[in-house]
């Protein structure tokens, strides 16, 4: 007689566990920014079942047949437990004071809403107490739940299938239905140099890989910090499957203390230049300094910088320089935008400094001066990339020669001839007040001379307040009928000097009878 029996228990099709069978949330594993992954959790009820089969030919017998369906629960939550690990994948060194909680989205989903009540638990379990067994770390099933040394930084949620969620996004929805929504987060402590983390879960479709009675969810960065998971994991782009929910476990990278680095500053990039301004013409050179903050080795090296306008990259200047050994480096321009890149790897705590140098052209002129530059880089040890910047130099343009600026100069005077020019024995008029059209007033000095530098070219004009010379009104000109008036207009070319001139006379009034 030949008994077959099917290897493995599987749970029954289209079976979803009440609470008393708890299904788990499984919280992280591994992606990029705005990149989602799958993970998945086991069922609590077991359903098996075996099939036989007799032959014996020589009396011509055959017998076949199935065993009754048999139903094994489990008894115990499955939790596939988080970690909060370094981005080496290492333990941290101290988990005080951080804390993970789950909150819902508010309306527009991505930012938090209301903090999720979760049904409480006790470990060990008592009987007929009206409290559920739960699970550790979180024996309780604290939301949020801190974490601890002791449990090495792991964590879990035990989430109630009954329990209706709050948030408009999850509207008639419990806390295991699909399309329920949900923002995990991780607090540092108060002293931490870290941010926050928040993690975007979307409970989805069952994998249909264990007869549907599967929770997924589709987790999603929301801070621009990578995700990832342990444990030989199977990844597909940008899908993780978790075949052994209970002995592997989901973690949480990129949230460190110390020089485990997966915090902002993980490379720095500074911009300098050999001077604070520059004329066209002149060669300016700029050093980037480049600085490795990690605890690995850092290679890749690309910097992307952009140049002012009217700046011209001399490629035969370009240097890098590493522990006081010059290093290879590749420049490339396209336009204004240039990328140095090295196949040099930058050490830990070291500083590569990419020099080079710039030509000022005229058409600098036209430009601001501001130049911004951006390093990124990959960490050796796991492939994620570092950046910083961009980093900001701005160089004051001097226009030197080419200025555009014009000079505008003039008097006021006692015109006796009325030829509009002043002559000897005519005295000029101090404190007279002109106004020009962009608004500046100019008061003339003791002499009644004036001048105005650096004013914008082009077609000016001037007007003698004549309030401002009591006893005074404006002379006339015997040659020149446009000096008959009030105001001047004069045409200032770029970098030139223009003169304005107004004479008056004295007001003599009849003495009264």
């Amino acid at each position: 007689m030949k008994v077959s029996q099917l290897p493995k228990p599987k749970p029954k099709p289209d079976t979803w566990p009440t609470w008393m069978h708890r299904t788990i949330a499984v919280l992280l594993a591994s992606s990029f920014c705005q990149v989602p992954f799958i993970a998945i959790a086991r069922a609590d009820e077991l359903y098996n079942q075996a099939t036989f089969n007799y032959r014996d030919g020589d009396r011509n017998i055959a017998l076949d047949g199935t065993s009754a369906e048999t139903v094994v629960d489990i008894g115990e939550l499955v939790d596939p437990l988080g970690q909060i690990l370094g981005c080496n994948g290492d333990l941290l060194p101290n988990y005080a004071g951080f804390s993970v909680a789950l909150y819902e989205p508010d309306a527009s989903g991505l930012e938090l809403g209301p903090l999720i009540p979760l049904t409480t638990t006790e470990v060990p379990d008592i009987e007929n107490n009206g409290v559920s067994g739960g699970k550790a770390p979180n024996t309780e099933n604290n939301n949020p739940f801190f974490l601890t040394n002791a449990d090495a930084g792991q964590y879990n949620f035990l989430f109630d299938s009954e329990t209706p969620l709050q948030s408009p996004v999850n509207a008639g929805l419990t806390q295991t239905s699909k399309d329920a929504q949900y923002i995990l987060v991780v607090d540092p402590p108060a002293d931490s140099v870290f941010p926050q983390r928040r993690i975007k879960l979307e409970l989805i479709d069952s994998t249909g890989g264990v007869n549907n009675s599967i929770i997924r969810y589709v987790a999603t960065a929301l801070d621009g910090i990578p995700i990832s998971t342990s444990g030989g994991s199977q990844v597909t782009e940008t899908v993780v499957e978790i075949f052994n929910a209970e002995t592997q476990g989901l973690n949480l990278f990129s949230l460190a203390l110390g020089m485990v680095m997966c915090d902002p500053n993980q490379i720095s990039i500074d911009k300098t230049a050999d001077r604070a301004a520059a004329q066209p013409g002149d060669t300016v050179v700029y050093r980037l300094a480049l600085r490795n903050l990690t605890d690995i080795e850092l290679a890749s090296v690309t910097v992307q910088d952009i140049l002012p306008q009217g700046f011209q990259l001399i490629p035969e200047s370009v240097t890098g320089v590493l522990n006081e050994q010059t290093v290879a480096l590749d420049a490339q321009a396209s336009g204004a935008e240039v990328t140095f890149t090295t196949a040099t790897a930058l050490p830990v705590d070291e500083t590569l400094s990419v020099l080079y140098a710039v030509r000022v052209t005229p058409d600098a002129l036209r430009g601001d001066g501001e130049n911004s530059a951006s390093v990124t880089a990959e960490r050796s040890d796991n492939q994620f990339f570092v950046q910083d910047g961009p980093s900001i130099h701005r160089l004051v343009i001097d226009p030197g020669i080419l200025t555009d600026c014009a000079t505008l100069i003039g008097r006021v005077f006692v015109d006796k001839n009325f030829d509009g020019e002043q002559q000897p024995g005519e005295a000029g008029i101090p404190n007279a007040v002109i106004f020009l059209d962009d608004g500046n007033r100019i008061v003339t000095d003791a002499d009644g001379l004036y001048s105005v530098e650096c004013m914008l070219p082009g077609t000016r004009s001037g007007v003698l307040d004549l309030t401002s010379l009591p006893g005074y009104t404006l002379a006339p000109n015997l040659y020149f009928k446009e000096r008959n008036s009030q105001s001047r207009i004069v045409n200032l070319a770029p970098g030139g000097m223009v003169r304005m001139n107004f004479g008056v006379t004295p007001t003599f009034q009849e003495k009264a009878q």
